[in-house]
């Protein structure tokens, strides 16, 4: 695909600025009037973004449609519905030595943003953020990944055909397209990738002291205690590592499992996977494959240490892994050192809880945390670690309720979105104190005549 040339994003950008200018943005009226675009439009490209889906990545419709299209229909409606109560001004208290002033909040957007979105959930990355930006008032960039270049093809022309160029534009392109939007001056900049990318945006951001939302990821643990419901719990671990292949930012990296129950739980988990996908896991047509060749080569060096229990089957022209369970990991093995973003789940054991405890907050902070186990004990673990999000005997989950906020912490991100959390993302809430002039109290002026009153009331 065409990357987007340098004069035409420097183009763009003005162009939104003066969009963004005219104020039409700022009308709840027209924010609406969006959303609802938006959703028009999903719906009438939805079988092209699964066919797209399909060919770049192998996900089946009905993976597509859970995923991706649905979190982002459910994403417009929820904003659908709340937008006009989240953009209204908010009465805060007013202390006594500023009466008779009133005070309250004004959400306004943050002005022109940029959505840098990447390729293991192309479609949801980038126009769930772009609600967001939608439902603040703001104008946008919108830069996908051009690892999964058919996803990213009909979104653009999705765009194209039902929004003002002026208001939301696509650019295409690689590593030096970004390089060259991260040199521009936006008013937020919204990225989606590695923690390693994320640095640089900082970076980047910091030369326009641009505000920042980095999702970033990480090694996310899975914990399953002695008490844990094994079955439930191999049958949820199964399904949160292998959708979309394990190329999951939030997918479980790696298990930590009890001594005493670790053999039953791997079986467990093994038979799962076989009930999934069938014993001709390659043939399945819900099983994804890797990004690319590069990304299997990549993951296939993760293979060669430690006893594989599963799979372990590589084809790299078909960009197939096998769902794999690697057994007798250590920390030192190289799986261990990185994210692993793929259908490898390495296996560590535990005799006492501290000792998962203690080597996970030895390490980066994750985005994600599960923990199977009895609802008490995982509230000590939960207290002893931290982490962007967790589950209690669950997988994934909690990114489907767009009541919570989703969003790293440390090394896996900064900031959060979802819901309400999307539209404060792209806005700015200024304080307003209205003070009438009908009294002007001699309190607050030199030569502070009535100090020993003042120093009373504050």
């Amino acid at each position: 695909m065409k990357a987007t040339t340098e004069d035409i994003i420097i183009k763009n950008i003005a162009n939104h600025r003066a969009f963004f200018s005219t104020q039409k943005t700022k009308e709840i009226s027209f924010r609406i009037a969006q959303l609802q675009k938006l959703k028009k439009a999903i719906l009438e490209y939805q079988e092209k973004i699964e066919n797209a889906l399909w060919i770049d990545l192998h996900k089946s419709p009905e993976e597509a449609y859970l995923t991706e299209i649905s979190i982002v229909l459910g994403e417009i409606d929820n904003h659908l519905k709340h937008l006009k109560k989240w953009a209204s001004p908010k009465k805060v208290a007013t202390p006594i030595h500023l009466l008779p002033s009133a005070s309250k909040v004004v959400y306004e957007p943050l002005g022109v943003a940029l959505i840098v979105a990447p390729w293991n959930y192309p479609f949801q990355l980038l126009i769930n953020s772009l609600v967001g930006s939608i439902s603040s008032g703001c104008c946008c960039v919108l830069k996908p990944s051009p690892d999964t270049p058919n996803v990213a093809k009909v979104m653009e022309t999705m765009i194209l055909e039902n929004f003002d160029s002026d208001y939301i534009s696509v650019v295409q392109g690689g590593r030096e397209t970004n390089t060259t939007l991260f040199a521009q001056r936006f008013d937020i900049i919204f990225f989606t990738g590695s923690s390693k990318v994320g640095k640089v945006v900082m970076r980047a951001a910091a030369e326009n002291l641009t505000p920042v939302v980095l999702e970033l990821g990480g090694k996310s643990p899975c914990i399953v205690a002695a008490d844990a419901n094994i079955d439930v719990a191999a049958k949820r671990i199964a399904w949160g590592k292998l959708i979309n292949a394990g190329q999951t930012c939030i997918a479980p990296d790696y298990l930590f499992a009890h001594q005493s129950i670790k053999d039953e739980l791997l079986n467990k988990i093994a038979g799962n996977i076989k009930s999934m996908y069938g014993d001709d896991i390659k043939q399945s047509r819900f099983y994804p494959r890797i990004v690319n060749e590069k990304a299997t080569e990549r993951l296939s060096t993760l293979l060669k240490e430690g006893k594989i229990h599963t799979g372990g089957d590589v084809d790299v022209k078909e960009k197939f892994i096998a769902p794999t369970i690697i057994d007798e990991v250590t920390p030192d093995f190289l799986i261990m050192q990185e994210e692993i973003f793929g259908p490898i789940l390495p296996v560590m054991t535990f005799n006492h809880i501290d000792e998962p405890i203690n080597y996970i907050n030895k390490n980066e902070k994750p985005l994600a945390f599960y923990y199977f186990g009895k609802n008490k004990n995982a509230k000590e673990v939960l207290l002893k670690t931290t982490s962007g999000g967790a589950c209690i005997n669950d997988t994934l989950m909690h990114i489907t309720n767009d009541n919570l906020p989703f969003g790293g912490v440390g090394n896996s991100g900064m900031g959060s979105y979802h819901g309400h959390e999307s539209f404060l993302a792209f806005s700015h809430k200024r304080a307003v104190v209205t003070t009438p002039t009908w009294i002007d109290l001699p309190l607050k002026y030199a030569p502070f005549k009535y100090f020993k009153w003042m120093k009373k009331i504050i």
